[in-house]
C-alpha cells in the first residue's frame, strides 16, 4: 500500500533527442494517506533547457548551473521509489525520461524492474470520456485548489496530484478506527461484540431522513461510477 506520487520537469518534449530531467518531485502515500516524507531535487542537465520549456516551468539554465547532475542522485531516488506504486499523469512521458537517464548513467535496472505505474490520466480518460483531463482541469472537476500553481513545478505538482488522485479513485478510504500510529500506519478497524447487543433500543428514523439517506447513496454511487456497494445492498 506504499504509493508514490511523481512528476518530473524537463528541457524539452524529446529525451530520444538528448533532452535531460532537470527537477523530479515526489510525495508518499501509505494506505491512501500522505505521510509528509517527499523526495525532491533539481538536476543539472548535459544541454540548455529551450525556450518553451522555461515559460512552462520557470526553470532557467542559471538556477542550474550548481545542481547535481543525475549520477550523482541516482541511486538516492531509486532507492526512494524502489517497491513503491507510482502514480503518475501521463506515465508515458516520465517513465520514459527516467528510462533514458538511467540507461545513459549505466544503471542496470529500469522503472518497471522496481515500481509498479498508474497512469492517473487513463484513470481520469476512463471515468470521464471526452472531456479535459490536464491536471488543472481535473482540481476544478473536484473542487481542489490550485490557485498557486502559475507554473508547473514538480513537487507542487505531486502534491496537487495526490488530492486529483484521492478523490478520483474514490477519497481516503482506509478507515483507521484503532491503533492508528503518527506515521499512518494503521492497524486497522477493531470490531468488538457487544455482550448484550440482543437488548439494544431499536430507532426508527423518519421518512424524511430515510428519503435524504436514499438521495445520498444515490450520489455516492453516481460519483463512484456505480459501484456504491450500500447502494446494491439497500436495492437487494
Amino acid at each position: 500500500m506504499r504509493q508514490i506520487v511523481l512528476d518530473t520537469e524537463t528541457t524539452g518534449l524529446e529525451p530520444s533527442e538528448g533532452h535531460n530531467i532537470i527537477e523530479i518531485g515526489c510525495v508518499e502515500m501509505f494506505n491512501r494517506r500522505l505521510t509528509g516524507k517527499t523526495y525532491h531535487q533539481y538536476i543539472k542537465p548535459d544541454r540548455d533547457v529551450d525556450a518553451e520549456a522555461i515559460q512552462v516551468h520557470g526553470i532557467t539554465n542559471e538556477f542550474l548551473e550548481d545542481k547535481p547532475k543525475f549520477h550523482e542522485v541516482m541511486e538516492e531516488f531509486v532507492e526512494f521509489v524502489r517497491g513503491a506504486e507510482l502514480i503518475i499523469h501521463n506515465a508515458a512521458f516520465d517513465i520514459g525520461f527516467l528510462d533514458t537517464e538511467l540507461d545513459r548513467n549505466g544503471y542496470p535496472e529500469r522503472m518497471e524492474n522496481f515500481s509498479l505505474v498508474t497512469d492517473s490520466l487513463k484513470l481520469a480518460r476512463k471515468k470521464h470520456p471526452g472531456q479535459k483531463n490536464n491536471l488543472d482541469a481535473l482540481c476544478n472537476r473536484y473542487g481542489i485548489n490550485n490557485s498557486h500553481r502559475e507554473l508547473h513545478g514538480a513537487l507542487l505538482d505531486s502534491e496537487i496530484l495526490a488530492d486529483v488522485y484521492l478523490a478520483l479513485t474514490g477519497g481516503q478510504t482506509n478507515l483507521s478506527l484503532a491503533g492508528e500510529g503518527d506515521d499512518g500506519e494503521g492497524a486497522g478497524a477493531v470490531i468488538k461484540r457487544l455482550s448484550g447487543a440482543d437488548d439494544l433500543p431499536l430507532v426508527q428514523i423518519s421518512e424524511n431522513d430515510q428519503q435524504e439517506h436514499d438521495k445520498f447513496l444515490k450520489m455516492l454511487d453516481k460519483k463512484s461510477g456505480g459501484e456504491c456497494l450500500w447502494l446494491a445492498e439497500a436495492e437487494s
